[in-house]
């Protein structure tokens, strides 16, 4: 790429006038070269590259070492080092850039190492430039060739290759400082999202083994509970089978599918929209619980969300169930505990990942009487809106950070 003239972005801090520079990524960096020859560091000290979580120790990330039989040839990544991940995601299909923010370890061959030139780069300022999608895809799509089987065909040195525009030192460390404190502000708001989730979760398992038990308004014991399977309570309905003719890009109904169930809520990011003759069966109702029932990965089978008034309307699709009784909201919570989970295990496919209607309708647990249930669930989703308003405010501070790192990170 040609040097082009200084730009300016958007946003910036008063006291920075001039313009950034068309700089080379090899003024910035360096390749790094040294390899675990000496085997200083073990297959417990390698490193994976995580979109989300930046450079992470692989065993603590993953649950285990995928190192080969040796790590002598593996890259050694020092704190400090940028680290290029040749493989495809989805936000990212040219490979992800990060900083290593943590402890000294490897990386396997199918990485790139670079050195930080202190002289003319801050690495934590490089680090946020290329957290953004944009920018990663901007940068690396002209320079790799993908092969074959999606890979990437690029050696370590081409990939300083390019040029982008870069402010003077005391600007790039003011721009990672400020962005250093709101990172921060996420951490504790997800903190503290994760403290009210490990306490309802032991809420739950004390309130569901009764242990804690309510009482009634005059204070006194509500009735023993009840063992019964859910075809007892209410009904298990399957969802809508459709063809790749029935898309349509808008005008149609909407499709619920396990990719719009997230954090126990409906998000409506990856929507498929359809023009067919729907049943009635197949729309959904407000309280009713969307079930993940089929799916690729066995960890996605049973995850589900309570549906509310606003969604109904909406299809489910074929790999969804939905389960309908007037005790959902109690219901709903026994589906987020491992009594359930434990039961939709046992009932798994052997050759696919499923959990069929008649076996949900199987799934039996002991039930309070319908006062009770109601002081349970009361107070289970007064921590649940708790939680909820918690991940409001993480995704706004999250879209804060990006609109301010588009505007201020050219």
């Amino acid at each position: 790429m040609e040097k082009l003239k200084g730009k300016k972005p958007s946003i910036r801090f008063p006291e920075f006038k001039d313009d950034w520079q068309h700089t080379k990524l090899s003024e910035l960096l360096s390749e790094a070269k040294k390899r675990n020859e000496d085997l200083k560091y073990g297959k417990d000290e390698v490193l994976s590259v995580s979109g989300e979580l930046g450079i992470v120790n692989q065993i603590e990330h993953l649950g285990r070492s995928y190192a080969g039989a040796s790590v002598h040839n593996y890259h050694v990544v020092e704190t400090g080092d940028i680290v290029y991940t040749k493989s495809p995601l989805k936000a990212n299909p040219f490979g992800i850039i990060k900083l290593n923010k943590g402890k000294a370890g490897i990386v396997s061959t199918l990485y790139a190492v670079y050195k930080v030139n202190n002289k003319t780069c801050y690495g934590p300022w490089l680090d946020y430039y290329f957290s953004l999608d944009a920018n990663t895809n901007r940068y690396l799509r002209p320079l790799v060739k993908k092969g074959a089987k999606n890979d990437m065909k690029i050696n370590n040195a081409y990939v300083l290759h390019d040029r982008i525009f870069a402010p003077s030192i005391p600007e790039q460390k003011r721009i990672a400082s400020f962005f250093t404190v709101v990172d921060k502000k996420i951490a504790e708001l997800k903190q503290k999202k994760a403290l009210l989730e490990q306490y309802k979760k032991g809420v739950m398992q004390k309130l569901l083994s009764q242990e804690l038990r309510f009482k009634d308004d005059n204070g006194k014991e509500f009735p023993k509970w009840q063992k019964k399977r859910l075809g007892e309570i209410g009904e298990c309905f399957i969802g809508l089978t459709y063809s790749p003719n029935d898309v349509v890009e808008s005008g149609g109904t909407l499709v619920l599918r396990s990719s719009n169930i997230q954090n126990g809520t409906l998000a409506f990011e990856d929507n498929v929209y359809v023009d067919t003759t729907i049943s009635e069966k197949n729309f959904v109702k407000e309280n009713d619980i969307l079930i993940c029932a089929r799916n690729g990965s066995r960890s996605l089978i049973g995850k589900c969300a309570l549906i509310r008034k606003e969604h109904e309307g909406f299809a489910f699709g074929a790999f969804m169930s939905i389960f309908r009784s007037n005790q959902n909201h109690f219901i709903y919570q026994l589906f987020q505990t491992d009594l359930f989970f434990k039961q939709v295990n046992e009932h798994l496919g052997a050759t696919i990942n499923q959990v069929t209607t008649k076996s949900l309708n199987s799934f039996s647990f002991l039930f309070p009487c319908e006062k009770e249930q109601n002081k349970i669930t009361d107070f289970l989703s007064r921590i649940d809106r708790k939680i909820e308003h918690s991940q409001q405010l993480i995704s706004r501070n999250e879209e804060y950070k990006k609109g301010l790192l588009q505007n201020m990170c050219i």
